[in-house]
Parts: C-alpha cells; structure tokens; sequence
C-alpha cells in the first residue's frame, strides 16, 4: 500500500472510543482545614471543572503526610461516607452475594446507587496511614505473611469506601474487582469502587498546576516522545513481570505512532542522554529520582505521564529531590503514580493495561489508573486530575483543531501519522518522499530530524547528513539539539568528515556548556584532533579529560 492509502487507513482506523466525557458533577472534592493552601487548591479545581460548590468537602486533619488508622477512620473515612450518604450522592442497601467458588452465599451493605466516581483530594491531605499495631484481625490462611499489614495509602484505603460497611480485614491487600475492567461503566462505586486521586505535590503551586496542563493537553492533545527504561532481567528472574510491563507499554505506544525509546540495559538512563519532549516515561528501579530528571530543566510536555516502578516512589510528595514522585511533578509532570510503602511488585498498579486503556481506549485518568490496579487498601497513590482525558478525540478532529488555531502541535500530529503509516506497513521511502513534498517540513525542527532518520535507514549519508544540519537551524529544543548533534557527529565521523565531526562536537559544547555528557564529547575531540594533527588541542582536551 502506497503511503497516501496508509495515511487514509489509520485517519479512519484511529478513532476516539465513543465514551462519554466526564463531568464535575461526578466528582467529590476534599481539603484539609489545617493545610494552608489546600482550600485554594480545592476552590481552583472546582472551578476549571464545574464542579457544584456543595461537593466541595472541608475536613480537619493533620498537616504531615502521615496520619494514624484511628484518624483515618474517625476525621476522614467515616464522616466523609455519611456526608456523601447525608447530601444524597451515595445511597447505601443490602446485596446479597451468591455462593462462588466455594464461597458461601453473604449479605453485605454496600453503595447501591451513586451519582459520583471520582474523588480529588487535594494538597495538604494525608497521604499515608501509619501501621497500627495495636489492630489484631484474624489472617486468611495461605497468604503470604508478609502481606499481613495494615499501612496504606490514604487514597488506595479510600477506593473502597463504598464498601465500607461490609467490614473487610484491614490487613493485607482488597482484591480490585475492577481489574482490567473494558468497560468504564464499572468503574462505579456501585461496583466496589471509587475513582480517587490527588492534586498534590511539594506545594499547592504545583498542585494547582496540575490542573492547568490537564486542561491544554485535553484541547491541544498529548505529543511529544515516549521513553521506557528496562532492566534487561531474564524471564526466569522473579521481578522480570515488572519489566515485561515496561516492555509492553512502549510497543503500546509504538503502535500507537509515538517516537519511542526502549533501554534494555540494567542501568537507568544517565544523566547525559538527550531525553527531549517528553510525553510518556517509565522506568524503574532507582530509589531516589535519577539521571535526566535531576537536571534543572526536563522536557515535559503539557500533559506529560512519568512514572518510576520503585517501593516507595511516593513515601513522601512534598520533595522535589526524594523518591520520584515529588520531583516528576516538580519538573513538569502532570499525572504520575506511586507507593508509599512496600507494595511488592505484584501489587503495584500494572503500567501496560494503565496505558492501553488511557492511550487507546480513551479512559480518564482516574479510570485508566485504578482499572490497571490490581488490589485496594493497598500501597497505591495516584497523583493527576481524574478526569483528564487527552486522547478522547480522533486524530483527524485534532488536526482540524490544530490547522484551525495555527497551532504548531501540527508536526507533532503529522509525526504521529507517519509513525503510525510505518507501523502499518507503509515503506520508508515513501514516508520520506511524503515529508519532502509536505510543506510543513520546512519550517520544523521535529519533521526535518525524522527525515534525516528516515534517509539513514535507507543508507543515504549525504543526505542524512544534511537533513540533520537542517533541523538544527529550525529551532530545535535544548534536549534535540544535543540529540542532533551528538546523531550528525557519528554521522560524519562514519564518512570520514573529520574536521566536520570535529566542529559539530565543539558547537555542541558552546551550545550546551553545562552538558553532563562533555567528558565523552571531550574524549571525542580528543581522537579526531590526533587524527587531524592538531597537537595543541590534543594537549588540552588531555588536560580537559584529567
């Protein structure tokens, strides 16, 4: 199939799911009376969402991120299932549950009907109940005892309270019934569940912000590249599930027509590597934020997703140096997820489902988060406007938007097809040929560096080569230029273009003076200046190098 027809195909195949856009009236929020800030927060989500001023909860709680089990029970859990029962949002009745599985038949009170999912509980509210001790409940036989505790998240303890007069163990895992769920719809506290996430992070700024970058991801779109940090662990290796989750998500978003980047290397990624407009990224297992997302600027697109698979990745969200969470956020991030204690891997939220349903499917946030969760009352924070829906419109509705507004995001889109077209069988050569004819190419920094890819796959140096030297004068991020550069010198050096290559490494050090990288680009320099017999230089990128 020639280009033209694949271009046609998947602006028809890649179609929004007709899902109904949530709304603020499905949402309850909730403050903290003795958090500075928290009230602002709260006010300003509900604003930008509509969300009706009588689902706006104020609660008296503690101001550190750690509350006890008596407290959760008492100032938070309790009052806030009879206020939604007392206001007429949840009406509670009695399910009889048939006989399954050996199970036997049972009565339990449980939220019969419901007119709210989700539930945000914004900046200043406890993140995390403490141990309790003192709790003695009797353990299911057969569970590993290590799962034999009571800490928790505060939101993952709160998914359930629609079942909170059933009187589950507090100990140990909730199987999530919705678990994979297709169908949102089941997503209801009527089934089990309520949607909860947070706007947080280490101050209310940056939580508010999170609602901002929601908001012009929905209407612009998420664009940008996706990258994907493996272990390379053997399938033998008992936490290999966690990098088969990874795996997966990138060739989701690979399919999907998104640039992206797969390490398979035990390491994460180093401090040097060019990560550039940053749309998705996940990774995993540093204990403490790492590599390019310790730098003073990351590429964060609006809407962006980051999340690092650790244990206590979120143990604390008001630091923008500790853990990942905290620091995500504090770098541009707009949603993320994350566990506040050990949560062992198999129950940590499975990220691969999260984006299928989120990317694909058009879930919310909030539903593509707790649908890819496998239990409740667990260790689980999610961190993120609820409703936030970036892919809820087809491609070809986003890209009479984006003409109509003059908007730039175009070459994102644009890339995003022809991606998609070589996903689906279109050949290089005509994705290339599409991209010289298009006009749009000429202008942008994004196109003209996928162009010089493409001509590399077809082994056409001089031309790669060009192309590259091109997108470098058409106003490249800081991130792609380094990309760009380090790609033209390999590039040149390959044909023998020494003084070229030479040149292009030292501009990159005058471009990038604070690249992290520069002993490597040192050490280039090095060997190209011996091979072009300049002893002066060699003498002082010695002494750089020392």
């Amino acid at each position: 199939m020639n280009f033209w027809g694949m271009r046609l195909t998947i602006f028809l195949l890649i179609l929004a799911p007709l899902l109904a856009q949530a709304g603020g009236d499905e949402v309850v929020i909730v403050y903290n009376k003795h958090m500075p800030g928290s009230r602002s927060v709260a006010e300003y989500y509900a604003k930008m969402r509509q969300v009706p001023p009588k689902q706006i909860y104020g609660f008296s709680l503690t101001t550190d991120e750690v509350m006890s089990r008596d407290e959760f029970r008492d100032a938070l859990q309790l009052p806030l299932a009879r206020r939604l029962q007392s206001d007429g949002l949840w009406q509670f009745g009695s399910v009889t549950n048939l006989a399954t599985n050996g199970e036997p038949q049972r009565v339990e009170r449980r939220v019969v009907a419901s007119k709210i999912r989700y539930l945000v509980l914004c900046y200043g509210v406890p993140l995390k109940i403490a141990p309790d001790p003192n709790l003695k409940e009797p353990f299911p036989k057969g569970v590993n005892p290590e799962l034999n505790r009571n800490e928790a998240a505060v939101d993952s303890e709160l998914a359930w309270l629609p079942l909170v007069e059933a009187n589950f163990p507090l100990a140990g895992p909730l199987q999530n019934w919705a678990y994979g769920a297709t169908n949102t719809a089941l997503l209801n506290p009527t089934n089990g569940i309520l949607l909860v996430a947070r706007l947080d992070g280490p101050n209310a700024n940056i939580a508010k912000a999170l609602v901002d970058k929601a908001l012009e991801a929905e209407r612009d779109g998420l664009w940008g590249r996706t990258y994907f940090d493996m272990r390379g662990l053997g399938k033998t290796d008992s936490y290999y599930p966690g990098d088969k989750w990874i795996a997966e998500s990138a060739e989701i978003c690979r399919q999907l027509g998104f640039e992206t980047t797969l390490d398979d290397k035990p390491e994460t990624f180093s401090m040097d590597f060019p990560m550039s407009q940053i749309a998705i990224y996940c990774g995993w297992y540093d204990v403490n934020v790492s590599g390019p997302f310790t730098l003073p600027q990351v590429e964060f697109m609006p809407g962006a997703f980051a999340y690092h698979l650790h244990s206590f990745s979120a143990d604390t969200l008001r630091s923008e140096n500790k853990n990942w969470c905290g620091p995500l956020l504090a770098k541009g991030a707009t949603c993320t997820m994350g566990c506040v204690y050990e949560p062992y891997l198999t129950g940590t939220p499975n990220v691969a489902a999260f984006l299928a349903r989120w990317m694909a499917e058009g879930f919310t946030f909030g539903e593509a988060a707790w649908d890819a969760q496998p239990v409740l009352s667990w260790q689980t924070t999610v961190i993120g406007d609820p409703l936030y829906r970036p892919f809820g419109k087809s491609l070809p509705v986003r890209h009479a938007e984006l003409v109509r507004r003059h908007s730039p995001l175009v070459e994102w889109l644009q890339l995003r097809v022809i991606d998609l077209a070589l996903v689906h069988g279109a050949s290089i050569y005509a994705a290339g040929n599409y991209l010289e004819n298009a006009s749009i190419t000429t202008n942008s920094a994004v196109l003209t560096e996928k162009l010089a890819d493409l001509y590399g796959q077809e082994g056409k140096p001089d031309a790669t080569i060009d192309m590259y030297e091109r997108a470098l004068k058409l106003g490249p991020s800081p991130e792609q230029r380094i990309r760009i550069r380090l790609t033209l010198g390999g590039k040149l050096e390959e044909q023998d273009q020494n003084q070229e290559a030479y040149d292009n490494y030292q501009k990159l050090l005058q471009e990038a003076p604070d690249y992290p990288g520069r002993i490597s680009i040192y050490q280039k320099l090095l060997a190209l200046a011996r091979k072009l017999n300049k002893p002066d230089d060699v003498a002082r990128y010695e002494a750089l190098i020392q």
